[in-house]
């Protein structure tokens, strides 16, 4: 009981923490510099600029069907963890429209444009990796995600293609340029942030001398292999695939092994976007350069 109220107690302190982040980001860089937003937020920045209703309220007003249907579809934890994302994505977009405070960037829209993406991409990255939205199309994208294994990322590039273009309606063309910038950045460190943050490689070999490379592999590199299991399909042949997930400062190294063993061996490499265990999110073991004798 003690894990799973710390487990949950960390999950709401970074979708809170993540939130503040994505509104400070949105108040001191977006609306400071006007330019516009993706989704429902950027939706609530066109009815800003045309009747002047603050979006710390129209966040919430927009976003109650589409919460419901969330919570329908996606289940109890998601639904409570899309009102929390929601709910004080307002009360920050609330607070720091009241705080005194700008980010003078001598008026260089592309930096802005950077940082506004780079504060987006991490605020909303870090509530999708802890399991929550911020509502809206961050709803509707984690649907496309678990339903047809779109990336939230590529979603929300989506939809904030279609608010852009109903932005022109405040914008003007120059400023929709520098906020589709916003919008790829955002969408690159979204994927990164909430597929984990560490891209590996996956790589797997056959091989007649498959037992000689992966003795090799785990020998130089310290991580364990699988063997898979293969037929070929012309020759029938069954074979040991060596497969090994390594970094990808690694990969070099595997390949030299690989070629040392068989020239002629086949090597498949993948990219893996989260990887867990012992050398990856552990400490890896240390080699051991000396070897004494105990007195």
């Amino acid at each position: 009981m003690k894990t799973t109220t710390a487990t949950r107690a960390k999950e709401v302190f970074f979708i809170v923490f993540g939130t503040a982040i994505y509104a400070f980001g949105l108040v001191y860089l977006n609306i400071a510099n006007h330019l516009a937003e993706g989704g429902v937020t950027g939706i609530t920045l066109i009815i800003r600029a045309l009747f002047g209703i603050d979006p710390a309220y129209t966040t919430l007003l927009i976003n109650i069907p589409l919460i419901l249907i969330g919570g329908r579809i996606l289940g109890k934890r998601s639904f409570y963890y899309t009102i929390l994302g929601t709910v004080s994505l307002s009360v920050f977009l609330w607070i720091w429209q009241r705080v005194p405070f700008a980010i003078n960037l001598d008026h260089d829209l592309f930096i802005v444009s950077l940082l506004a993406g780079l504060f987006a991409g991490f605020g909303s990255g870090l509530v999708y990796r802890y399991g929550g939205t911020t509502g809206g199309a961050d709803v509707i994208a984690r649907i496309l995600e678990q339903k047809n294994g779109f990336t939230m990322g590529k979603s929300l590039l989506i939809f904030d293609a279609i608010v852009l273009l109903l932005s022109l309606s405040y914008l003007d063309l120059k400023r929709m340029m520098y906020t589709l910038i916003v919008s790829f950045v955002f969408s690159r460190v979204v994927d990164v942030l909430s597929s984990g943050g560490y891209a590996a490689k996956g790589v797997m070999i056959i091989s007649n001398q498959s037992e000689a490379i992966a003795a090799l592999l785990m020998d130089h590199l310290e991580r364990g292999v699988t063997y898979l299991h293969g037929e070929g399909g012309f020759s029938s042949e069954m074979k040991k695939i060596v497969y090994i997930i390594v970094s990808q400062q690694e990969l070099n190294e595997v390949k030299k092994i690989i070629h040392s063993v068989d020239e002629h061996a086949f090597i498949s490499i993948i990219n893996v976007h989260d990887v867990a265990g012992e050398g990856f999110t552990y400490l890896k073991p240390q080699r051991r350069k000396f070897f004494l004798k105990k007195p």
